[in-house]
């Protein structure tokens, strides 16, 4: 299905840049639902932040193709993975298709956006684009909130805009640091087992096993019985 409206700007680009992180580049280009993606971390919990009429951010405006001063429907949250904040989001529809089209989106509360994107085969997607965010970006102050005293020089943000019957609902997820330090952990807790493992094997000369693989099983000290047939039974 063929989408009219465009994510990317001067700032906004479909390649991450050069700069960014291999873990970065995959979560900033990852396709369907972040909130999915998110689940394969831990327990996903939504935070409404706020939810109100405003007017669109001065890189927003061009990519829904209304004026710059024409209100849009907002709404912010915190998606966070086991109690710790790793993305925020930020979304905005023209007034008039949250009213209509995109009414749904009113009525969410804590459920993930996700739920009203990805269950109708009607939605197109634009293609993701991604940029770097500096303390000059509305984005990096709403995101700030939620990272504590020691923020970072810069933030990388993805969007993208959904259509609905002509109408565009568009999404803007600033990811945080605590994201980064999540997986970094984690691949330096499968490094660190791969290292383990190779240890054993330069020590020992075979990798290690699960106790159970080394197990043998139980021998009676007495055979059992062979079965004997008997050759005149029917």
């Amino acid at each position: 299905m063929a989408i009219c409206f465009d994510a990317a700007d001067a700032h906004w680009r479909v390649a991450p840049l050069p700069g960014f992180s291999r873990d970065q580049k995959d979560w900033l280009t990852r396709g369907g639902s972040l909130t999915a993606h998110l689940r394969t971390l831990g327990a996903v919990a939504v935070r409404v932040t706020r939810e109100t009429v405003a007017m669109p951010w001065a890189d927003e405006h061009a990519a829904l193709d209304i004026a710059s001063r024409a209100p849009v429907w907002v709404r912010e949250v915190v998606l966070s993975v086991d109690g710790t904040p790793f993305v925020a989001a930020h979304s905005i529809a023209p007034l008039a298709a949250s009213m209509g089209v995109w009414q749904a989106m009113r009525r969410l509360r804590t459920r993930p956006l996700a739920e009203l994107l990805y269950s109708d085969s009607s939605v197109a997607r634009s293609a993701l684009v991604s940029r770097r965010l500096t303390a000059r970006h509305p984005l990096y102050r709403l995101a700030a909130r939620e990272i504590g005293a020691a923020h970072p020089q810069a933030l990388v943000a993805r969007r993208s805009v959904f259509e609905r019957h002509g109408a565009p609902l568009m999404v803007t997820e600033c990811m945080l640091p605590a994201l980064w330090a999540h997986l970094a952990s984690c691949a330096a807790g499968m490094s660190a087992g791969h290292e383990m493992q190779r240890s054993h094997v330069r020590e020992h000369g075979r990798p290690l096993e699960h106790t159970a693989s080394r197990a043998h099983p139980l021998h009676s000290p007495h055979p059992a019985p062979r079965e004997t047939r008997n050759e005149g039974a029917a």
